[in-house]
C-alpha cells in the first residue's frame, strides 16, 4: 500500500506545499510509504497533471490523502461524480484530513454505515466548495464592477496576424503548418483567417 499525498494550489503565487509537512506525518499513521503530488492548478478543472499522475501511478488498495475535500475538488457536481469515480475505480481510499471520519475503516455493518456517512460528507463538503470559489469569483466581479474597472481583454497580436495572413495568400501551407511556422495555436490562424473572409 502507498499513500498517494495530493496537494494543491490555484496559482502560483499561493504555496501549494504549505500542508505538505503535516500530511506527511498524518500518512506516518497509515505506512511510512508515501508519494507527494504537488501542483498549482484550479480546482474547478477534473483535468489536473499531477491528479492524473497520481490516478495513473495508483494502485488497488493504496490511500488518497488530502488536507481538505478544497484542495481535490471545486468542481460542479458532474465533473465531481467523474472525479469520485475514477477514484473509485482504481481502489483507492480517499483519507481527508480535516475530515476525522475518513480517518478510519471498519468492517461489517459499522463499516457500510461509515462509509455511506463519508460519501455523504465528501459530497456536500465539495459542493460547499464549488459554492464558495462561485461566491468569490462573484464578489470579485462586483467590486471590479464598482470600482469602474472595465476588463480589456487581451489585445490582438497584429504582427503576428499579418503574418498568418500572409503565409496564407501564398497558398501554399496548411493551417497547421502556418501555425507552427507563426508559433501560435491552429485556432488562433482559423479565427484570423474567418476575420477575413467575413
Amino acid at each position: 500500500m502507498t499513500v498517494r499525498i495530493y496537494v494543491r494550489a490555484s496559482t502560483k503565487d499561493q504555496d501549494a506545499k504549505r500542508a505538505l509537512s503535516d500530511l506527511i506525518n498524518f500518512s506516518q499513521s497509515y505506512d511510512d510509504n508515501h508519494v507527494e503530488y504537488v501542483e498549482h492548478f484550479s480546482g474547478t478543472k477534473l483535468d489536473r497533471p499531477a491528479l492524473t499522475l497520481l490516478l495513473s501511478d495508483a494502485e488497488e488498495g493504496d490511500i488518497l490523502l488530502v488536507e481538505s475535500v478544497d484542495r481535490l475538488s471545486r468542481l460542479s457536481q458532474d465533473d465531481f461524480s467523474i472525479l469520485k469515480q475514477r477514484i473509485k475505480d482504481k481502489g483507492l481510499r480517499l483519507v481527508v484530513a480535516d475530515l476525522p471520519t475518513t480517518h478510519t475503516m471498519s468492517d461489517g455493518m459499522t463499516g457500510e454505515i461509515l462509509k455511506v456517512i463519508n460519501d455523504m460528507l465528501i459530497d456536500l463538503l465539495a459542493t460547499m466548495a464549488k459554492l464558495d470559489n462561485d461566491k468569490r469569483r462573484e464578489r470579485i466581479k462586483q467590486g471590479l464592477a464598482n470600482s469602474g474597472y472595465k476588463p480589456t481583454g487581451k489585445k490582438a497580436n497584429t504582427v503576428k496576424h499579418n503574418r498568418i495572413r500572409a503565409l496564407a495568400s501564398q497558398n501554399n501551407m496548411t493551417k497547421e503548418e502556418i501555425a507552427k511556422a507563426v508559433g501560435v495555436g491552429v485556432a488562433t490562424v482559423y479565427r484570423v483567417l474567418k476575420q477575413v473572409n467575413s
